[in-house]
């Protein structure tokens, strides 16, 4: 080993190791002579090499945004750190180092070739975003665990792998394992895993690998489900109609309601309630329990408006998606066909103002160079004014359509009548009851709590009206987060549109002013 590159003190790795690294990038024997440092754009270099250094600290690379390779073999690194900034790297050695744990790897999700070999890491973790992996060497390092290896199954497209030298080789011959477990793995410690290793390993994992694998489709549906479970849940919250398709907004009603409670204290109700419960459930329902069915009636009539409702919500969502993609369609077609009148504009005026300027710089009459020079201020004067009209009337254009989106898009913000629909239901079945009472000629076979009930008729149907009211209280505040939701989202939206045409228009402005103004100081210098 050359002795140039021997450090005998800890290094720190600052701007000037760094810079130095990018100098040794040049062949010493190449014409070119070495870049000083004001030449030298870290942002622009791909390899860096640091080996040897005696580095103690990964730190100062926030610049390297270009880096695809780096070597930092053989130092004195303790810990993986400052590699955030690295988005691009693809290949990282950190081999020969005093590396006690796997972290810090979160940013460089692009890598590759991950070498750890020789350090004194004890278990392989927090790798979960190199989903890009490749190769992975971490031979002669401390792990202790052969199951840990399984950790590397998720990296699909693993190809080479190095264990070697690590305290779990002394669980037997852990080729078999590893052939078994990694079935596309086509190296394993710098050798290739043949067809006879991996026959065999089947053979001696079958059972074990048949099991894992039906825990790993489970687990593969179950995070399909999931997945689904919060697109659909994302789907229904962007609509404002969460938790509508169903009895939620129902049971809501008559959660913590004290008249409801009132309506359980009279004698009577809570037994008939889980008498009917029970019998409901063996199918030995009679007449008595009519108005529990009639309750159970209304919550079904509840349950479909709600999934109408939600429905509803729903289409409405893909109403608005649809009138909002119009939108941003029309708008990118105006801006466009603006563009192109503008640089058609342009290419015209370019054209005749190098005419023009040859023309100038041709003559030497003073009077005849003043009489030109006014024609091209007055050509350039022309040029603002047409690029500043053709502006206005993007602006105008972009006024008028941004006004009938709001319009279009109002429009679809309705007022849900759930309250309305939920008082004429409850009406009809209080009829329905009061006239099930009125009408019922067999009194006399009905139970002596259900007679009872009938004798505190007045307390029932006061507690009922003022839970009814209690009832439409919380439909009204459901109804009014729907909206509200609604109309705050149709407000940012137009906001946000305005807010975007303003900047665009402002930047256009600017842009048209500069490109004046350069004109100008160009024609100044020719006279």
């Amino acid at each position: 080993m050359s002795s140039e590159y021997i450090i005998s003190e800890p290094t720190s790795m600052d701007k000037e190791i760094l810079q130095q690294a990018v100098q040794e990038l040049f062949n010493p024997d190449h014409v070119l002579r070495f870049p000083d440092a004001s030449q030298i754009h870290f942002n622009e270099v791909q390899k860096l090499s640091l080996e040897y250094k005696n580095i103690l600290k990964i730190d100062h690379l926030w610049d390297f945004s270009s880096l695809s390779k780096l070597e930092l073999n053989n130092n004195t690194i303790e810990k993986i750190q400052g590699l955030d900034h690295l988005i691009n790297l693809t290949w990282l050695n950190l081999s020969f180092n005093k590396i006690e744990k796997i972290e810090g790897l979160e940013c460089v999700q692009k890598l590759e070739v991950l070498n750890l070999s020789n350090n004194k890491i004890s278990v392989i973790e927090n790798m979960d975003t190199l989903e890009n992996l490749t190769h992975f060497f971490i031979s002669n390092n401390l792990i202790g665990q052969l199951d840990n290896v399984l950790y590397l199954r998720k990296f699909k497209n693993l190809a080479a792998v190095n264990l070697f030298g690590n305290p779990f080789l002394n669980e037997g011959d852990y080729r078999f394992f590893i052939a078994a477990y990694f079935p596309k793995l086509m190296f394993l410690d710098s050798r290739i895993l043949d067809q006879k290793t991996r026959k065999e390993a089947s053979i001696k994992y079958h059972y074990v690998l048949e099991k894992m694998r039906l825990e790993e489709l489970e687990l593969h549906q179950a995070d399909e489900a999931r997945q689904r479970h919060e697109a659909e849940l994302k789907l229904h919250q962007d609509a404002f109609v969460e938790f509508l398709n169903g009895s939620s907004l129902f049971r809501n009603m008559f959660k913590d309601d004290p008249k409801a409670q009132t309506l359980h204290c009279v004698p009577g109700v809570d037994s008939l309630i889980q008498t009917y419960l029970l019998s409901s459930c063996t199918g030995q329902t009679n007449h008595s329990f009519w108005f529990l069915d009639l309750a159970l009636t209304f919550e079904h009539q509840m349950r479909e408006l709600c999934t109408q409702l939600f429905e509803m919500g729903l289409a409405e969502h893909k109403r608005r998606e649809t009138e909002v993609k119009s939108f941003f369609s029309c708008q990118e077609k105006a801006v466009t066909d603006c563009q192109e009148k503008a640089s058609q504009m342009l290419a015209k005026f370019n054209h005749e103002h190098k005419e023009r300027t040859e023309e100038f710089q041709q003559l030497s009459d003073p009077e005849v160079r003043k009489v030109k020079i006014d024609h091209c201020n007055d050509e350039i004067n022309r040029l603002c004014k047409n690029l500043m009209t053709l502006e206005f009337q993007l602006v105008s254009e972009m006024e008028e359509k941004i006004k009938t989106f709001d319009s279009s898009v109002s429009d679809m913000v309705r007022h849900f009548n759930l309250e309305d629909d939920y008082y004429q239901k409850m009406q009809k079945v209080a009829a329905e009851i009061l006239q099930t009472v009125a009408s019922d000629t067999r009194k006399e076979d009905l139970p002596d709590d259900v007679i009872m009930l009938f004798e505190n008729r007045d307390a029932v149907m006061d507690a009922l009206a003022t839970a009814h009211d209690n009832h439409l209280l919380k439909i009204n505040d459901r109804e009014t987060q729907l909206t509200t939701g609604i109309r705050a989202w149709k407000e940012a939206l137009i906001k946000g549109i305005q807010d975007e045409e303003l900047k665009r228009n402002r930047t256009n402005i600017s842009d048209i002013h500069r490109y004046v103004d350069n004109l100008r100081e160009q024609l100044e210098e020719l006279i």
